[in-house]
């Protein structure tokens, strides 16, 4: 039996660029404006095509970006949010109909999190949105904060859904934790290897669930989803 699921934002229930490129322009051009020679041009645009994907932190480390490129794309990052109304994925209207407790869960700047959440109407469909705030001190991560609504709400942690697209993110989180993750492989994701099902649409969770309530126990459903 399914008590919750968890979900991620970015590429799980929205596009990261849905809004488009002129989102994170300003943060580009702040890194570009402090770059001075640290990376060749082709390679700061291929870290740039990865921040739509990673936090700024992980991309700033995996290329290498010198501490001033660093400390300018944060402070401007810092400040971005989304002014307009987002729609997500096609599929998104599938979360209303969804018979357990859901949650978001998602990494990155806070404000744009946060405006991301508002923009998409979340709030009245979660049951909570948590954001793991890279800019915010004592941060929790993902396991953290998916520790803590498994505690306060007392779910089994076998009885949590876990869905996004990140295998090194939220999946490896939800591994780590004992739930059953679910990796969702929207356009340009790269399938995994760690989640214990994998669909194309938020429309396959209710076969997930279907399964959850009628499997015998201790038995499994079929990994490869």
């Amino acid at each position: 039996m399914i008590d919750a699921i968890i979900f991620d934002l970015d590429n799980c229930l929205a596009p990261a660029d849905e809004v488009g490129a002129v989102l994170l322009e300003p943060m580009f051009a702040a890194i570009r404006d402090a770059n001075r020679g640290t990376l060749a041009n082709p390679v700061l645009e291929r870290a740039f095509d990865e921040c739509w994907r990673l936090p700024l932190d992980a991309v700033a480390s995996k290329y290498s970006f010198s501490a001033e490129m660093l400390a300018a794309g944060w402070t401007v990052a810092r400040t971005i949010a989304v002014s307009a109304p987002m729609a997500g994925y096609p599929d998104i209207a599938v979360l209303e109909k969804l018979p357990v407790a859901l949650f978001v869960v998602t990494s990155g700047f806070r404000m744009l999190q946060e405006s991301k959440i508002d923009a998409l109407g979340l709030r009245a469909t979660m049951t909570e949105t948590h954001v793991d705030a890279i800019d915010e001190p004592h941060r929790k991560g993902k396991s953290g904060i998916f520790r803590d609504i498994v505690e306060r709400h007392r779910f089994d942690p076998g009885a949590v859904l876990v869905v996004g697209d990140n295998p090194e993110s939220e999946i490896a989180a939800g591994n780590q934790l004992g739930m059953v993750t679910v990796q969702i492989l929207r356009s340009g994701v790269t399938r995994g290897t760690n989640a214990r099902h994998y669909i194309a649409s938020l429309s396959e969770l209710y076969a997930l669930l279907r399964d959850a309530y009628t499997l015998a126990p201790g038995e499994t459903a079929n990994p490869t989803g």
